[in-house]
């Protein structure tokens, strides 16, 4: 046991507890969820840079990259919309699965989300490694997003419901963790396939069967969450299953207070209907505006397509799957800080300061891009020049792990009240898959048009989605779940939309 907490609760006591053994286990075993979601995005980027792959599925493109006169500059060689839409797909049936995950997650419990997301991931990644044509290629990616998209929906919502208050951050960041180790883990499989003489894209995209088996039998052994046993009806459970993962049987105001918000949900007719109603302005725009910032950061840029923008950059192939290696090991150690600084400082602090770092490392990025390849992309980098990029990448990259990615999945999972929860946590993941859908569609072709002037642009976003931060979203740390809607009250903007009788739980 890591130490006891007591915090004001919604009932007018105190919630009494300890850091259980027990709750950090579960809360590791969901948070795995984040594998299958990370593993993807790091491996389509090496597999679409892979020449048996590219000459299999996407000849016009190998052929395009192997002849650059023929292909025209730097900047175009790998526009191509179905290599695209391969990378872009899976986002697109994931933001359909998280409508459907929302259903599932209020009637039959987070738990069982997560293991048919498992389930259905599992069979997309052996459709995948198995695949001859494009058409099985295309249908297992989307498998793989509907696997997604119901991890994604009921994976931070679990976290934050078990975990207690004062590590609720640290907790629902290891699902970041976890898709942050999951892409590390596709870069170095890419890196060792990529040697192989035949076959090696299929071994990186088949063994994305390893994470989804992970995470389909930890779904089998996870307790549900005592708030969904509360919303379905099984309240003696539910009171057993909370004094479990708060190491005390004095859970009584904590309980009551889970009773209040569960009893309020279902006077609820219409979750989706409600969640329009103008008290929940605020929690809607942070769901909305958050995952859509998140996208244009243009981190994914970096994630999806490492290997083959380190290739645009004139690095070799090897060379360009380690330095994506070199960004994945970047991802994680920086995830680390915000687990170990999230619920010390707060959200808003990591939010500022990353931000105000991705900004410069944009600009940067543009500059040093414009002053190589001009307008015709017909430049070369030097060895030193390029180790200068990758570094400013790599800055880039770990500014984004402690502030915009895990707190993009976190914030909007903690501030919507239960009767709106799994609404809410849908409207988050499909804002977030559909962008995510959209710049995986469009970054090459964006790339060969806009050239240089991409890192502009997406450094212009992270200007206002600072700035939007710093003026919009109040500070969450600490708070009980089933209390945070008591923030908007306060807040100077966002007040005038609380009702005069507001309570703690709207």
């Amino acid at each position: 046991m890591a130490g006891g907490f007591a915090v004001s609760g919604g009932g007018g006591g105190d919630y009494e507890g300890k850091v259980t053994a027990f709750v950090i286990m579960t809360c590791l075993v969901a948070a795995t969820g984040g594998l299958l979601f990370g593993y993807d995005i790091g491996i389509s980027g090496g597999v679409t840079s892979m020449d048996e792959f590219l000459l299999k599925f996407f000849p016009n493109v190998y052929h395009k990259e192997k002849n650059l006169k023929e292909g025209g500059t730097q900047y175009c060689k790998f526009n191509d919309h179905m290599l695209q839409l391969f990378t872009s797909s899976l986002y697109l049936a994931a933001l359909v699965a998280s409508f459907a995950a929302s259903i599932t997650t209020k009637a039959f419990g987070r738990k069982i989300s997560m293991l048919i997301g498992g389930l259905i991931f599992l069979i997309g990644a052996v459709l995948n490694g198995a695949a001859m044509n494009l058409g099985v290629l295309i249908l297992g990616r989307l498998l793989l997003g509907v696997g997604i998209g119901y991890a994604n929906q009921s994976v931070p919502v679990y976290l934050s419901e078990m975990a207690p208050p004062k590590l609720r951050g640290a907790l629902n960041v290891c699902f970041q963790m976890a898709v942050t180790l999951g892409i590390l883990i596709a870069n170095l499989v890419n890196y060792g396939t990529s040697t192989m003489k035949k076959n090696g894209w299929r071994v990186s995209l088949v063994l994305a069967a390893v994470p989804a088996v992970i995470m389909t039998v930890g779904a089998v052994f996870l307790p549900d969450t005592p708030n969904s046993l509360i919303d379905r009806g099984q309240k003696e459970k539910a009171k057993t299953m909370l004094q479990k993962i708060r190491g005390t049987s004095n859970v009584d105001n904590e309980f009551e207070d889970l009773i209040i918000a569960s009893d309020m949900s279902k006077q609820v007719e219409s979750p989706w209907g409600n969640i329009m109603k103008p008290r929940y302005r605020p929690q809607l725009t942070v769901a909305v505006l958050i995952p859509f910032f998140q996208q244009l950061t243009g981190i994914n840029v970096i994630m999806f397509y490492a290997p083959v923008l380190f290739k645009t950059l004139g690095f070799g192939d090897g060379a360009a799957l380690m330095t994506a290696v070199i960004t994945g090991l970047v991802n994680v150690f920086a995830t680390l800080i915000s687990i170990f600084t999230v619920d010390r400082f707060g959200r808003r602090p990591l939010f500022l300061v990353g931000g105000t770092l991705m900004i410069i490392c944009q600009i940067a990025v543009g500059s040093i891009i414009a002053s190589v390849f001009g307008v015709d992309g017909l430049g070369t980098f030097s060895k030193g020049l390029g180790n200068i990029t990758v570094a400013i990448i790599c800055v880039y990259v770990a500014a984004f792990a402690w502030s915009w990615g895990p707190l993009g999945w976190l914030v909007p999972s903690e501030v919507f009240p239960m009767e709106i929860r799994s609404a809410g946590q849908s409207i988050n993941v499909s804002v977030n898959m559909f962008f995510t859908f959209i710049i995986g569609q469009i970054f090459l072709t964006m790339l060969c048009e806009m050239k240089f002037g991409l890192f502009f642009f997406f450094g212009g976003f992270v200007v206002i989605m600072t700035l939007f931060i710093l003026f919009f979203l109040p500070e969450t740390k600490g708070i009980p779940i089933e209390d945070v809607s008591r923030i908007w009250k306060s807040h100077w903007f966002w007040k005038k939309y609380m009702p005069a009788d507001e309570n703690t739980h709207v």
